[in-house]
């Protein structure tokens, strides 16, 4: 934090809610995750940023006090399991010209406020800022494309970002079993009011599945929040999952326990379930629309189409021909194929299925059950 107020020369960090997950977050890394020098420095540097970005973003309330003046109406969060076209939908959903997403390269970085950057925006590339004619300007990882809420959530260090970086067990349960994410979706709604200043006002669309395990706190800032939810068999699920976790926190660690990596998504996944189908029991059901995995693979358009006509939002031509293009140049691209051993981290079909079981009965047909 003393580096943080260095490097900006700012020293309010705003709610002080913050400082319980920090101060799990890097206990853990100290005594938990086993970072090589590599994930050291990664890590680190991704706290400072985020403590940073928090300092900026007081500043700036500090001097434009109207910020706080912005409402964000009617969001539509995009949440479900991993791995079960959630990503390719919110490019899809991208593609509307009259909705606000989350950008890649402002997630991490959200100030300054883009309505006060004029010319090349510093935090993009420079061999990416201009934005490439058509559909192209839209494509997985790219630059100007929608980014999860995670980073966003990291700022009040409560986000399963972090443990995709590392093995940090103690943070892992305490996040699932204890975190309170009140501070944390209203520090979102801070810093999405900040991102819309000064521009014209649109419907947000913003995605993470992380947000079933949370859903009654973000229900609490988001009270008119809608969800688009995607679903997948989860035996089809926590293999990809798995191998990604293991791919990024592989190269900050030389002790990689990928059995743990696996009994962390089973847990973290399942509990989430549970989570949202409580939630959804609970009186919320009319705000869920829900779009099965392979629905989307065989309609996309019509899916997303059928999604406006529920919302009540009209499609237009545009944004039609701008989803089918992003669809027909990423259809190589949409769908890894990851070739891991289940038996390398630890899963097991068969015990999986019982933890999922009322989850897929009520939104998983089988093949041949689908309308």
């Amino acid at each position: 934090m003393a580096a943080a107020v260095s490097r900006t020369g700012c020293d309010d960090f705003g709610d002080g809610a913050f400082r319980e997950g920090l101060e799990l977050l890097t206990g853990a890394l100290r005594d938990e995750a086993r970072l090589n020098p590599r994930g050291e420095g990664f890590i680190y540097q991704r706290i400072g940023l985020h403590l940073c970005q928090r300092l900026q973003v007081e500043h700036w309330y500090r001097r434009h006090p109207e910020i706080d003046d912005e409402r964000i109406v009617a969001p539509l969060f995009g949440l479900g399991l991993p791995r079960t076209g959630s990503t390719a939908l919110s490019f899809l959903l991208a593609q509307d010209p009259q909705v606000r997403y989350l950008r890649s390269w402002e997630s991490a970085q959200p100030c300054p406020p883009p309505s006060t950057v004029t010319g090349d925006d510093p935090r993009i590339p420079p061999d990416q800022r201009a934005p490439i004619a058509g559909s192209r300007r839209h494509v997985p990882n790219d630059v100007h494309g929608p980014m999860e809420c995670l980073e966003l959530m990291a700022l009040d260090f409560k986000s399963q970002i972090f443990q995709a970086y590392a093995q940090i067990p103690s943070y892992s349960e305490w996040l699932v079993d204890q975190a309170d994410f009140t501070s944390t979706y209203r520090y979102q709604l801070r810093v999405l009011k900040l991102l819309q200043w000064g521009q014209r006002t649109r419907r947000w669309r913003l995605k993470s599945p992380a947000h079933v395990l949370s859903l009654p706190y973000l229900n609490g800032v988001f009270p008119d929040a809608r969800f688009v939810m995607t679903h997948r068999d989860p035996t089809d699920v926590m293999l990809s999952v798995a191998d990604v976790y293991a791919d990024i926190a592989g190269g900050f660690t030389d002790h990689l326990d990928t059995r743990y990596l696996g009994r962390l998504n089973v847990a973290q996944w399942s509990t989430g379930m549970r989570r949202v189908m409580a939630f959804r029991a609970g009186g919320a059901e009319d705000r869920f629309y829900d779009i099965d995995f392979r629905a989307m693979q065989d309609d996309p358009v019509g899916e997303v189409t059928r999604l406006y006509a529920w919302l009540g939002e009209p499609v237009s031509e545009e944004f039609t021909a701008r989803m089918r293009a992003w669809w027909a140049e990423n259809a190589e691209k949409r769908e890894p194929h990851p070739k891991s051993d289940p038996e390398v981290f630890g899963l097991d079909a068969d015990a999986i299925r019982p933890l999922f079981a009322d989850y897929v009965n009520r939104h998983v047909p089988a093949e041949g059950e689908r309308a």
